[in-house]
């Protein structure tokens, strides 16, 4: 077996492929595109959706990647175990119908054993190996000629999720040696596939032949069987770099070295409680690096809480090796000098990354000591109460909402002479997990091809010059079936040519007519999406004769498609001043091109400040005023990075693209369609600026004759305004409106006087009416003041007085009640509490409420119920 580092055996893989006749496909964003269904990309096939159910078809049918992924369904046992990651890498080979088994399980053999390639002693590897599937069986054994002593049959080797795309699959294991036993020999877990340390898996090939039909047992074959297989890069370094763990390679141990000279401490694999923090800290700053590059950023929900959970939980045991400062910011560039072989970006962006982390690390210390006091607090009312066992709950309160972990709250209850309760804390903890299931949209991973639109592989081109020409009509489907003649109903249609933009990019679809050559309309199109193969697929009402193989004239709306261009050219101006406002991390997130407006989202990790947002409104307009060109350049996607044009999140480009350039502000990779410069856009406008999301802002703005009519609608409600103030120019408005606020506050001073002197007056009025009862003076009466305040107002002047032992003020507010219940220590000294008076008497307004012995307050929706509720105090006293 070769010494290899973990970017050799990355390199290796796809080199093996392309050997192969794949395409490399690069890995794609931590952050799903267009898929609900998934919170984070979480295996190498995940991105590869779009070519397993038949949405799009590849350019090349055999596809190799090494995918950065995360998974966070089991975030407890990450440096408990060997193996757990919250971020990894899966390195896969896939086929789109094209080869199957007789193919993948000799290339997998090869690669694994070959000199060339990782060189495996072959008697080292043993496969599993679904039992009814005899082909993968016979293959393994005639073809590859693996012994029957080391292929397991194992029922569970099968692929399905319930509904879809199902298969058998077979795992290859590699023998580590006796040595690694961590089970007892005669144990039955001990053999390839069960659970142990010594048959390592280091590969799953999973044959796609089957479609599950929902909610029966069948099975049906699929028109195109498919190849989907993971290895995971970690597992495999482990073997081959002879490390006992994956964190013990050289893709963890920098990291953990680094962690060595900030803490003062030794990393010992072999002491567990120690080492399970340095693997901790290790991981977790690498999935929180790639995930932060990648635009996420630590919140409150969604991907955002993940992040933060990572990022506390190694903070918590960066304490326990004696770190009691921020350090996870430090260890970016060692996570980005590790990757920078495949995965340049860490590195690119570290200046960023380190800030997001920093800030949330020095936030989270905050955190920490706000946890404490809430432990504190929970720890001396138990032994108040005379209880000994820390509720589940709480603990797990602490857990999820101050990241304390269950050992540090163990380990000061124990101190304290307290139990914990476990069953309880792991009742709280399944709760939450069954409610994050639930919250998860259903992960259907890929449907089934539609053999009607990917079977289609008729050419057609896109026109950007023309809104208007004659083309034949290709195809016509209509219900699910290819038809030769239509006409009625709705179609959905292929032109060899056509000047109908397919939605893409966040530009909408162009709408219009499909005209016979006699110039009668036969159909509405209302909509154009890429077919799988990637033709303009035009959805149509059909009103005529529509016939496969005529010629057509199809032409588009063209005051819809200005309307569209225009936003479209000014949100790749929005995007540059957003760089050069708020810096470059401020990248697009997602876009919307409309009629009537522009949506553009980016990533930032605060809110865009009103001076910020006018700054960028004013950059945006200066270039529109300027009448930039707008150029649009074909070339490779090659000379096109080397020109600098921006990429955008999400998209995937082809060997040919299209780069728009304007003047020498913006240069991007767009497959749209713009204006000729940048004064036809006009004007721009931010209408709003908003947070959707954790990290991620959006931004609506209008152009051209919205942001005119935008404009017109705020003029008219100025006048309005100005009318209302009495100011005949509109430039005075503010100044008039500056001085009708003053005149305000001063009148409200004026009554905020008034007020204070009449409550003053009934201070006098009612600290004359004392009355007895249960041995104690009392003052139980109705006010008319403003609020609770100048009720709490009478209290301390009853107070500075000592008027009575006890008073009880009753008011009404806007149709509600305000009760208030004062004490004097003589008072509570005879047993009487404020609190246990308003509980008594607040039913009576329809209320409740609470409060100190000293002093207590309610509400209530019943201000018929004030004279009862004075009358019971008398009542209530007496009985006390």
């Amino acid at each position: 077996m070769k010494q290899l580092t973990s970017a050799q055996v990355r390199q290796l893989f796809l080199d093996f492929f392309k050997s192969k006749g794949h395409t490399v496909e690069p890995s794609a964003s931590l952050i799903p595109v267009n898929d609900p269904t998934l919170l984070w990309i979480n295996s190498g096939v995940a991105t590869l959706k779009k070519y397993f159910d038949g949405s799009e078809v590849p350019e090349n049918p055999r596809i190799t990647n090494a995918q950065k992924s995360i998974r966070t369904n089991d975030i407890e046992n990450v440096g408990k175990t060997a193996r757990h990651h919250t971020m990894f890498e899966m390195l896969g080979n896939f086929s789109i119908g094209d080869y199957f088994k007789k193919e993948v399980i000799p290339w997998a053999w090869e690669f694994l054993t070959s000199p060339e390639w990782i060189g495996f002693d072959p008697e080292k590897l043993y496969v599993t190996v679904y039992p009814k599937d005899t082909e993968a069986h016979r293959i393994w054994h005639e073809v590859v000629g693996l012994p029957e002593d080391h292929i397991i049959p194992i029922e569970d080797n099968f692929w399905d999720i319930g509904a879809g795309p199902s298969g058998p699959d077979s795992e290859i294991f590699y023998d580590r040696g006796p040595e690694y036993l961590d089970i007892p020999e005669d144990d039955p877990e001990n053999y390839p596939g069960g659970e142990n340390e010594r048959y390592l898996e280091v590969w799953n090939l999973v044959f796609s032949e089957f479609n599950h039909i929902p909610d029966t047992d069948n099975f049906e074959p699929l028109p195109h069987k498919n190849i989907d297989t993971g290895m995971g890069l970690e597992r495999m370094v482990s073997i081959i770099q002879d490390a006992p763990t994956n964190f013990e390679t050289d893709l963890f141990l920098p990291i953990i070295h680094e962690v060595e000279v900030i803490s003062g401490q030794t990393y010992n694999p072999k002491h567990s409680a120690s080492n399970m923090s340095f693997k901790v800290i290790a991981d977790h700053v690498r999935a929180l690096s790639f995930a932060i590059g990648d635009g996420a950023l630590p919140g409150n929900e969604g991907r955002g809480y993940v992040l933060r959970r990572l990022l506390r939980r190694a903070v918590m045991h960066g304490k326990k090796l004696g770190i009691e400062e921020a350090f996870l910011y430090k260890l970016v560039p060692i996570v980005g000098e590790i990757m920078e072989s495949y995965y340049p970006e860490v590195l690119e962006n570290a200046e960023f990354i380190q800030k997001v982390i920093r800030q949330e690390e020095e936030t989270f210390h905050k955190t920490i000591d706000a946890g404490s006091s809430k432990l504190d607090s929970l720890l001396a009312d138990l032994k108040k109460s005379g209880k000994d066992t820390l509720d589940g709950r709480d603990i797990f309160t602490l857990y999820d909402t101050y990241g304390f972990p269950v050992e540090l709250t163990e380990e000061l209850a124990e101190d304290e002479g307290l139990k914990v309760d476990h069953a309880g804390f792991e009742v709280a903890m399944k709760e939450q997990q069954e409610r994050a299931r639930s919250a998860r949209s259903k992960d259907l991973s890929m449907g089934v091809q539609s053999a009607v639109l990917t079977d289609i592989k008729a050419e057609s081109t896109f026109d950007y010059e023309h809104h208007k020409l004659q083309s034949e009509l290709l195809t016509i489907v209509s219900d699910e079936a290819r038809v030769d003649t239509l006409t009625t109903g709705t179609a959905q249609l292929i032109f060899a040519h056509t000047p109908f933009y397919a939605e893409m990019g966040g530009q909408v679809a162009d709408h219009g007519v499909i005209k016979s050559l006699d110039g009668t309309v036969v159909a509405e199109v209302t909509d154009v999406q890429k077919a799988p193969n990637g033709q303009p697929l035009h959805t149509v009402n059909v009103r005529g004769s529509l016939v496969q193989g005529e010629t057509y004239e199809l032409e588009i709306d063209e005051v819809r498609r200005a309307k569209v261009i225009k936003n479209h050219t000014a949100t790749h101006l929005l995007h540059a001043a957003l760089k050069n406002t708020l810096g470059a991390h401020a990248n697009q997130a997602g876009s919307l091109n409309e009629t009537t407006f522009l949506r553009f989202d980016f990533t930032h990790f605060g809110q865009v400040t009103a001076e910020e947002l006018q700054q960028i409104e004013n950059e945006v307009n200066e270039v529109i005023w300027q009448a930039l060109p707008v150029e649009v350049i074909e070339t490779d996607i090659d000379t096109a990075k080397k020109m600098g044009a921006m990429a955008l999140f999400g998209e995937k480009y082809g060997h040919d693209v299209r780069v728009v350039k304007i003047g020498e502000y913006s240069l991007e990779l767009c497959g749209g369609t713009h204006t000729k410069d940048t004064s036809e856009i006009g004007i721009f406008k931010i209408v709003s600026e908003s947070g959707i999301g954790s990290g991620t802002r959006r931004i609506v703005a209008v152009t051209s004759q919205e942001a005119y009519e935008l404009y017109r609608e705020e003029e008219e409600q100025l006048k309005a305004v100005s009318a209302m103030v009495k100011s005949p120019q509109l430039k005075d408005v503010p100044t008039k409106v500056e001085a009708l606020q003053e005149q305000l506050r001063e009148l409200q001073k004026e009554n905020e006087t008034l007020a204070t002197k009449l409550a003053n007056q009934q201070a006098g009025d009612i600290f004359k009416d004392v009355q007895e009862a249960g041995g104690v003076s009392f003052i139980a009466s109705q006010v008319h003041v403003k609020d609770m305040n100048q009720l709490r107002g009478l209290a301390d002047q009853w107070k500075q007085k000592g008027a009575s032992d006890v008073l009880v003020l009753a008011n009404t507010v806007d149709g509600k009640v305000n009760l208030l219940v004062a004490m004097m220590k003589t008072a509570n000294e005879k047993g009487l509490k404020a609190g246990d008076l308003i509980k008594a008497i607040a039913p009576l307004v329809s209320g409740g409420g609470g409060g100190r012995p000293d002093m207590a307050q309610a509400g209530g929706k019943n201000p018929a119920g004030i004279p009862a509720a004075l009358n019971e105090v008398k009542n209530w006293l007496n009985e006390k």
